[in-house]
């Protein structure tokens, strides 16, 4: 309303002396301002973090599996790999010198790849099931003379968590060993 009481037009408020702040009622718009960027910011950052872990689960997965995968090439696609390490997985005595080193070392790596397995698995950083997937092959191989070997002279070099999780595999009763794996010179062929 004007002074003479008519009512204001929308030219006439736009005539008006601006409204007049105070700097403490700027700085409370600050902030309040602030705040709301803040709120965001939190927001924004939480969407990038829940993106990047399941970036790095994807990426620890992948690792984990690609590494197994590179063990059975490694050991399948080279004859005198392979014959080391089935001969050292049926071997009941210990391998001549070299050829026993190299078993070693071979199922030392596959085991300190299934040890990062369960060490990511344990974290939550890679499922549980894909893990125990993995280490399917232990189970496969548990009942072999050389992986008893192995472990016996090996498992001191592991994480007490992934020794114990490796001997409940040793204990488990399993139906029997795949059949790759049977020495036919040794065991009679299952009916």
């Amino acid at each position: 309303m004007t002074r003479s009481g008519r009512p204001h037009c929308c030219f006439e408020l736009a005539r008006e002396r601006p409204m007049k702040f105070k700097l403490s009622d700027l700085a409370s718009i600050a902030e309040i301002i602030g705040a709301f960027a803040v709120v965001i910011s939190l927001i924004y950052v939480g969407i990038q973090v829940n993106d990047s872990a399941g970036a790095v689960r994807s990426a620890s997965a992948n690792d984990a599996a690609v590494a197994v995968q590179n063990f059975y090439l490694q050991i399948g696609s080279d004859a005198q790999t392979s014959k080391v390490f089935y001969d050292g997985l049926i071997s009941k005595e210990p391998l001549p010198t070299h050829d026993e080193f190299q078993f070693l070392m071979m199922t030392q790596g596959a085991f300190l790849g299934f040890q990062n397995g369960y060490l990511i698995a344990a974290e939550g950083t890679i499922d549980v099931e894909l893990f125990e997937a993995l280490t399917g092959a232990i189970i496969l191989v548990k009942d072999l003379p050389g992986t008893k070997r192995f472990w016996r002279q090996r498992k001191n070099t592991f994480h007490s968590g992934f020794v114990s999780y490796v001997d409940g595999l040793f204990d488990r009763d399993t139906t029997s060993t795949m059949d790759l794996y049977r020495n036919p010179e040794v065991e009679p062929e299952p009916n």
